[in-house]
């Protein structure tokens, strides 16, 4: 069995060499494992919830999934906001909602597929607008949720004379 530790650190910042940085493998984040997977599985079943009801076939453009790419990046600019910047939260709500929910309920792997299969119909078309408009559909989402949730969720109350 190869020694990772001479073989050179498998993670390029974490050098097994030194001690304390190799100790800190053996702790494993159960309670942040335990919130990803917990999340993943509410995201996950929301999409498989949404894709069930608004099916599409291959040479339709798939809104159910354009959808929940789009509000999912929505939801990814209000919560990093209201993680990084409305104050202290418990360290599980970003893996817990981030990682886990969001992360379980956007799906650019399919976005990608969807693209593939399009292209493979002989809708050559479609797959570009899909390919261009999840984008910056996704991007924008991401920027409205960050201003929005800084407009009206950060609001500082006016100050009295």
């Amino acid at each position: 069995m190869p020694d990772a530790a001479a073989d050179g650190p498998v993670d390029p910042d974490v050098d097994l060499r030194v001690p304390a940085q190799r100790s800190e493998l053996r702790r494993a984040p159960w309670s942040i494992l335990a919130a990803v997977s917990a999340g993943g599985v509410l995201g996950a079943l929301a999409r498989w919830g949404l894709t069930s009801a608004f099916p599409y076939r291959p040479a339709e453009f798939p809104w159910s999934v354009f959808w929940i790419n789009v509000t999912g990046c929505l939801a990814i600019g209000v919560l990093m906001v209201l993680v990084t910047e409305a104050g202290p939260v418990h360290r599980l709500v970003r893996p817990f909602l981030g990682v886990g929910v969001l992360g379980g309920f956007t799906t650019f792997s399919t976005y990608v597929v969807d693209i593939q299969r399009a292209v493979e119909d002989d809708a050559a078309g479609l797959a570009l607008a899909y390919l261009a408009g999840t984008l910056a559909a996704a991007l924008l989402a991401v920027f409205a949720g960050m201003r929005l949730t800084r407009r009206f969720a950060l609001r500082r109350p006016r100050e009295r004379p």
